[in-house]
């Protein structure tokens, strides 16, 4: 892929990560992994025409990408992904990690 092909020239420092053109969902960490050893950041991004679900949170939280591409809080599909990642951290309690600055590189 030219993700892996980058991982070796070291040609890149982040990833986009769009679910619907892995493949699947249990494909995702097959993409996110390599690109997490690599030292890459990872940024989970949502589709245009999005809906309110909510997945692309817990798909950010379970693959350890420090962020999530959605777009400002003007509309409901994105607010609901916003609230999602707060009824994780929530969830989570004090086992939670927020990355903070460690995401910005330089």
């Amino acid at each position: 892929s030219r993700m892996l092909d980058s991982l070796r020239r070291g040609t890149a420092t982040a990833i986009l990560v769009k679910v619907n053109q892995i493949g699947s969902l249990t494909q995702t960490p097959d993409g996110v992994n390599p690109a997490h050893k690599a030292a890459y950041t990872a940024v989970m991004s949502h589709r245009s025409g999005e809906t309110e679900d909510s997945t692309i949170a817990d798909l950010a939280v379970a693959t350890n990408c420090g962020q999530i591409k959605t777009g400002s809080l003007s509309r409901s599909d994105r607010l609901a992904k916003y609230n999602q990642l707060i009824r994780i951290e929530e969830g989570l309690g004090p086992q939670a990690r927020y990355a903070g600055r460690s995401i910005v590189r330089g």
